[in-house]
């Protein structure tokens, strides 16, 4: 590769405080600059779009993007089949595409500095919710349940709009991710 296309690829990747993006997040936004260049329904839409990292979680990619940016990627992957891409690319690893949200500790009396009241989209709760939310799109939550069981430990029931039923194996990354990410159980079912 020439230093020209490096540069070229380099800018779909935008870390925080400049740290060097890793091999996979390098890979990602090249595979990202690639779809760019040589796909006439992507072009445009990727023209403004990059991400600000990605991670591997048990033969799945997840690519963390701006929340800002959310709603663009969202729309290439309902309308243009962003995903399918992506997945072709990396030869059959699945791709979810997650925003990199920031949780704010709740204030005490020890951590008095915030001069402002923290927004609820920073809370934990609204954060767990969100990437949730993104990790099964485009696939509508229709309910939840939060089981709760005799030694203590808490088991989150999804249930998915069974329009769009996604495949068994994809559920199954869908639950190891959102393990990983937050620490939650969950399960993912189908109402009847």
């Amino acid at each position: 590769l020439g230093t020209k296309t490096m540069s070229l690829f380099q800018s779909k990747i935008k870390k925080a405080k400049g740290a060097d993006a890793t091999d996979l997040e390098t890979r990602v936004s090249q595979a990202v600059y690639e779809l760019q260049v040589n796909s006439d329904k992507l072009r445009q839409a990727l023209r403004e779009l990059y991400i600000t990292g990605a991670k591997e979680f048990e033969g799945a990619y997840v690519v963390f993007v701006p929340v800002p940016q959310l709603a663009g990627w969202q729309k290439l992957v309902k309308e243009r089949n962003l995903i399918e891409e992506l997945e072709k690319k990396f030869s059959g690893k699945q791709v979810i595409l997650v925003a990199e949200r920031r949780i704010i500790r709740k204030e005490s009396r020890n951590t008095r500095q915030l001069k402002q009241l923290r927004p609820r989209s920073r809370t934990l709760t609204a954060v767990h919710e969100s990437i949730l939310n993104d990790l099964v799109y485009p696939v509508e939550i229709v309910g939840k349940r939060i089981r709760t069981k005799l030694d203590g430990s808490r088991l989150l029931k999804v249930h998915l709009q069974p329009d769009h039923k996604p495949s068994s194996d994809k559920l199954s990354t869908y639950t190891k991710v959102y393990k990983s990410l937050t620490g939650k159980d969950i399960v993912f079912e189908f109402p009847q």
